[in-house]
C-alpha cells in the first residue's frame, strides 16, 4: 500500500506531534504550575489543529467557521495572556511604576501600528446583524489580536534579552527562552503577513495561471511560519526539560550525590 503525503499534512503530522510532547513536558517537569497561561495556550493551540484536522469537510461551512473562529479567538486571548504572565513573571522585582510606564509605552506603540496594519472592515459591516456579520467580527478579532500579541512578543523579548539578568531572568531561565520563542515566531508571522500583504496591494491577476501561482507562493510562505514554529516548539521542548541553574531540582540532586555523612559513632561506656 502507497501512501502520499503532502507537505501541509507532513507539517500538521509533526506540529501536533511536537505540541502533544511539549504539553507532556510542561505536565510532567511540573511547568504548568509556574506557567499556567503558556500551558493553557499550547492546549488551546493543539485543540485547534486536532479540531481543523477532524471537522474540515466533514460539517456544513457555515458551522466550520464558527467552530475555527471561536478556537481563533480563544488562541489569540491565549496569546495576549500569556504575554501579560511572561511580563509579570520576568519582570516581578521591578519597581510598579517602571513596570507601568513600560507596559502603556509597548501597548501605545503597537496598537498605533496595528491600526496602520491591513484594511479595517467598515461600521457598516460591523454593525450588521446577520450570522455572516458576526463571522467576520470574529475573524478581525482573532486576526488583530495575533498581530497585537505578536508585536507585544517582539516588544517582551527586547526587554527582556536587555534587562532580564537584573530582574533575576537571564538567558538560562525559562521566562526569558519562553518569550525568545514566542518573538521568533511572531517576526516569522509578522514578516510573511507583510511582505503578502505587499504582494496582494501591487499583483494585477490577468489569468488562472497566474492566480494559481500567486496562491503557491502564498502557501510556501506560510509553510515556512509553520516551519519556524514548529522548530520553536522543539525549542522549548529542550529548553523546559532542562532545569533552570539554581532551582530546587537541581539542589535536590546535588544532595543526593553528595557523599553520605559518616554516622556518629556512640560514647563508649567507662572501662571497655
Amino acid at each position: 500500500m502507497h501512501f502520499q503525503l503532502s507537505t501541509d499534512q507532513v507539517l500538521w503530522t509533526l506540529t501536533f506531534a511536537a505540541l502533544l510532547v511539549l504539553l507532556v513536558v510542561l505536565l510532567g517537569r511540573d511547568r504548568a504550575r509556574r506557567f499556567p497561561l503558556f500551558m493553557a495556550s499550547i492546549a488551546v493551540m493543539t485543540l485547534r489543529l486536532l479540531v481543523t484536522r477532524l471537522l474540515f469537510n466533514r460539517i456544513k461551512p457555515l458551522v466550520l467557521s464558527g467552530i475555527l473562529l471561536t478556537l481563533a479567538d480563544l488562541a489569540a486571548l491565549a496569546a495576549l495572556l500569556v504575554i501579560v504572565e511572561m511580563a509579570r513573571t520576568a519582570f516581578a522585582k521591578a519597581p510598579r511604576w517602571t513596570g507601568l510606564g513600560v507596559t502603556l509605552a509597548a501597548l501605545a506603540v503597537s496598537g498605533a501600528a496595528l491600526a496602520f496594519w491591513g484594511p479595517w472592515p467598515s461600521w457598516a459591516t460591523l454593525s450588521a446583524s446577520s450570522t455572516l456579520a458576526t463571522l467576520r467580527r470574529m475573524q478581525m478579532a482573532a486576526d488583530k489580536g495575533d498581530l497585537l500579541a505578536g508585536m507585544l512578543a517582539v516588544e517582551l523579548a527586547v526587554l527582556v534579552v536587555v534587562f532580564g539578568r537584573r530582574f533575576h531572568a537571564g538567558w538560562r531561565s525559562h521566562v526569558q527562552r519562553i518569550v525568545v520563542g514566542l518573538a521568533v515566531a511572531a517576526v516569522a508571522q509578522l514578516a510573511v503577513r507583510g511582505v503578502w500583504q505587499a504582494i496582494t496591494l501591487k499583483a494585477v491577476v490577468h489569468s488562472r495561471a497566474q492566480y494559481d501561482r500567486l496562491m503557491t507562493l502564498r502557501d510556501r510562505m506560510y509553510s515556512a511560519s509553520d516551519i519556524v514554529y514548529l522548530g520553536v516548539i522543539i525549542w522549548w521542548i529542550v529548553c523546559l526539560w532542562i532545569d533552570e541553574p539554581g532551582s530546587t531540582s537541581d539542589a535536590h540532586t546535588d544532595t543526593s550525590r553528595a557523599p553520605a555523612a559518616e554516622p556518629e559513632k556512640a560514647p563508649r561506656a567507662a572501662g571497655v
